[in-house]
C-alpha cells in the first residue's frame, strides 16, 4: 500500500469513527427526549454536565494505547422528582430511593460479535463510599467486568463503595435504525421493566 493509499484511509477511518459517535449521541438524544414525555419524567443524569460516563486514557502504556478511542459509554435517566440540579449537574441521593434507567453503549468489546445497547433498570443503591448515583456511574464503567461479568439480565451487585440490584436488556445496536425502533426496541421493553419489576 503506498503512502497516499495509507493516509486516505487513516482519513476515512476517523470519518467513521466520528459518524458513528454522532449516531451515537443522536441516539441519546432522542431516547432523552422521548422519555421525557413520559408520566415520571425522566431527565438525563449531569455526572459532570450534558455528558456520557466513560473510560478514556492518553497513557503510552501499551496496554493503555487501546483505551484512547471511547469504545464502551453509558447515562442514565431518572424522574425529575428523584433528582434535584445544582450548577449544570444532577444530585440524585440513594435516600430518596431512587430507580434509575441506564442506557450502555458497547461500541467494541472482547468477544463482542457487533455493537450492543444495553439498558437496564437500576435501583436499591446502598452506599458505602458513594451516597448518590452520580458517583455509581463512573464505578461501574471502570470496574464493567465485575459489574456484568456473568452475563446475567438480573444484577446483584455489591462491592466496597456501592451496592445495587437491577434488570438489563440487550439489543443489537445496528437493528435500531428508525425511531420506530428507538420505541418498539428499546423504551417500550425498558419502560415495562421499570413500571413493573421493582
Amino acid at each position: 500500500m503506498s503512502k497516499r493509499e495509507i493516509a486516505e484511509q487513516t482519513r476515512l477511518a476517523f470519518e467513521f469513527i466520528q459518524k458513528l459517535y454522532l449516531e451515537v449521541s443522536y441516539l441519546i438524544k432522542e431516547i432523552e427526549g422521548l422519555l421525557s414525555t413520559e408520566k415520571e419524567e425522566f431527565v438525563i443524569g449531569r455526572s459532570g454536565g450534558y455528558a456520557i460516563t466513560g473510560i478514556r486514557s492518553l497513557g503510552l502504556e501499551a496496554n493503555i494505547v487501546n483505551s484512547w478511542p471511547l469504545r464502551k459509554m453509558s447515562v442514565f435517566f431518572v424522574p425529575k422528582q428523584a433528582t434535584k440540579y445544582s450548577q449544570g449537574i444532577t444530585i440524585t441521593k440513594f435516600e430518596k430511593n431512587p430507580k434509575i434507567i441506564y442506557l450502555r453503549i458497547l461500541l467494541d468489546d472482547k468477544g463482542l460479535a457487533e455493537p450492543m445497547a444495553v439498558l437496564g433498570v437500576l435501583h436499591s443503591f446502598v452506599g458505602k463510599k458513594f451516597e448518590k448515583v452520580e458517583q455509581v456511574m463512573a464505578h461501574i464503567e471502570y470496574n464493567d467486568t465485575k459489574v456484568f461479568g456473568d452475563g446475567k439480565n438480573i444484577l446483584d451487585h455489591e462491592d466496597g463503595y456501592v451496592q445495587f440490584k437491577g434488570h438489563l436488556l440487550e439489543v443489537n445496536l445496528f437493528d435500531i435504525t428508525s425511531s420506530e425502533d428507538v420505541s418498539s426496541k428499546l423504551l417500550e421493553p425498558i419502560l415495562k421493566i421499570y413500571r413493573e419489576k421493582t
